[in-house]
């Protein structure tokens, strides 16, 4: 058994709201079966309950995450997910300096080939995204004399695989640490001079309405300070 504790940021009889540290699976799977501990393992032991998660984060991703005592518990919450009924809000620093807007930008499932057209099986998505913070630093990266970087506010308006990191990379914002969609020269320049080594992507916001009891749930947390380190670095260097 792992020593490693989940922290807990809500719990009732129907739910349990933890935040999921970068880098740790939210369930074992098959693509990653050399991978022995996940958050619903550490979870069920930590609390001695049965516990299904209602929703996904990246194993990258850092923040919010729902589970669910009971399948009944976990049918309400699915559908609720489901149906645009929850709100889900997440920090990100982004390459560049950037607006505030809203990305309507079809994606096709990651799974399929790219022998497919261009527009097969491409599905509805959408994010909007608000600038919260610019930073400068003056080092010369890449083609340009400084390097800019800026956190935003993301709210997905719906659920596709990478959403938001694909939604950023379409926008030549990629999120700082994301090996798949990312900028390599970016990413090694926070390894470099803030010893960064994860994806800086955090679910902040959940909120919707109590599936059993109607009363509104709204969980709010900060980045965890792995993470709050780093921007705090960044904006002394700025």
């Amino acid at each position: 058994m792992s020593d490693q504790i989940i922290p807990v940021l809500y719990q009732d009889d129907h739910y349990i709201v933890v935040y999921k540290p970068p880098g740790l699976l939210v369930h074992r799977t098959a693509l990653d079966h050399r991978e022995r501990t996940a958050c619903l393992q550490l979870l069920r032991d930590q609390t001695g309950k049965r516990v299904y998660p209602c929703h996904r984060l990246d194993r990258a991703t850092r923040g919010i995450l729902l589970f669910a005592f009971s399948e009944e518990s976990l049918k309400s919450a699915s559908l609720a997910f489901a149906e645009g009924r929850v709100e889900k809000t997440y920090h990100a620093l982004v390459r560049g300096w950037i607006g505030s807007g809203r990305i309507d930008y079809p994606l096709r499932p990651e799974h399929l080939s790219k022998a497919i057209g261009p527009t097969d099986r491409l599905q509805p998505a959408v994010t909007t995204y608000r600038l919260l913070e610019k930073f400068e630093i003056d080092i010369p990266l890449g083609r340009y004399p400084s390097a800019r970087f800026s956190l935003v506010c993301l709210s997905p308006e719906t659920g596709r695989t990478h959403q938001l990191r694909r939604h950023m990379a379409h926008l030549r914002h990629p999120v700082i640490g994301d090996t798949s969609h990312g900028d390599s020269t970016q990413n090694r320049f926070f390894r470099e001079h803030f010893h960064c080594h994860s994806l800086l992507l955090a679910s902040v916001g959940l909120c919707l309405t109590h599936p059993l009891t109607g009363e509104m749930l709204r969980i709010e947390s900060a980045p965890d300070e792995a993470m709050l380190s780093i921007l705090r670095a960044l904006s002394i260097a700025s």
